[in-house]
């Protein structure tokens, strides 16, 4: 629980967003209170396509018990070649209430899950905080990992300041072709510098571990490394080594794996090489970067099901 819980909840200011809705910087304007929809495609409530202890993510938020993962629906980045598209583009899930919410976390905490992880939040801030004030006054004491594509309002993201424990931002681009062809957004790099910077003055650059090598507080910034895109990956490093810091600990992403969506693009549509995932991580190693996690490079199909009891029961593909 925050220790300033008592004053976050005499007011959840996020709420005020809703009416001309600028939570993200795509700043939509629309009024979601009264039911319109931006890009989102959301309305005031919450969506929650899955919640449930997660042991893939990295080691020091899955630990032995998983991330007490909260999969929320829809996205404000919206990239083409997602591989959750099936709950970031189609927004599939269950209509919660707050109230709702607050007893799917209590039930991670039951479960023995090392934290509360939100992925993809921002758009749904304003009912997602409501819920965890329930939760904080029913007892959750677990750590909040924020999970979020690093396309953030920095105004929102101050607002956090003593709720949010550990940031888990992407730095999807370093450069805005990129950014513009894969996710349809502009000015991807300064919201994500602005934003990350504003993360590393509330939790630090580093990782705060407990003792069983969990972590407690602090922030990992993930990059998914795109084929034939291995430029944008070493301008991404470059941006964090010049603008943020060096003692951030990386999370460079092997995983991906092209959807229906992209299958006949010449780039997008094939899986990265292990020479081009190792060129990445190499780099990082050369300029400094001393914390990494690193994945393997195989043939697995990585998209997970959300339609399915295990979303993420990977399986080899078939031909």
């Amino acid at each position: 629980m925050p220790q300033d819980f008592e004053a976050i909840t005499e007011m959840n200011p996020l709420n005020n967003y809703l009416s001309s809705c600028r939570l993200c910087p795509r700043h939509c304007g629309v009024n979601r209170i009264k039911g319109e929809k931006g890009i989102c495609g959301l309305g005031s409530g919450i969506t929650l396509a899955r919640a449930l202890p997660h042991h893939g993510e990295e080691p020091p938020l899955s630990g032995t018990r998983g991330a007490g993962t909260l999969f929320l629906s829809s996205c404000n980045l919206r990239c083409r070649f997602c591989q959750n598209f099936q709950i970031s583009h189609q927004s599939s899930g269950e209509n919660l209430t707050p109230e709702e919410l607050a007893r799917r976390m209590m039930s991670l905490q039951d479960q023995g899950c090392h934290n509360i992880e939100a992925v993809t939040p921002t758009p749904q801030l304003p009912p997602l905080i409501d819920a965890l004030q329930l939760a904080w006054e029913a007892g959750l004491n677990l750590p909040l990992v924020y999970n979020c594509g690093g396309y953030e309002n920095p105004e929102v993201i101050r607002l956090l300041d003593g709720m949010v424990d550990i940031y888990l931002p992407d730095f999807k681009y370093g450069n805005e072709e990129d950014a513009f062809q894969c996710s349809g957004v502009r000015n991807y790099i300064p919201f994500a510098l602005q934003s990350i910077q504003a993360m590393i003055n509330q939790v630090g650059p580093g990782l705060d571990m407990d003792g069983d090598d969990v972590a407690t507080r602090g922030m990992v910034i993930r990059h998914l490394i795109l084929p034939g895109h291995i430029a944008n990956s070493i301008q991404v490093l470059e941006l964090i080594r010049d603008h943020l810091s060096l003692d951030i600990p990386l999370s460079l992403m092997s995983q991906y794996t092209p959807t229906a969506l992209v299958k006949d693009d010449p780039f997008l549509g094939r899986r990265i090489t292990r020479q081009e995932y190792d060129e990445v991580v190499n780099r990082a190693l050369d300029m400094g970067f001393e914390q990494i996690f690193v994945q393997e490079v195989d043939d697995r199909n990585l998209c997970p099901d959300f339609n399915a009891p295990n979303p993420f029961q990977w399986t080899k593909e078939t031909q």
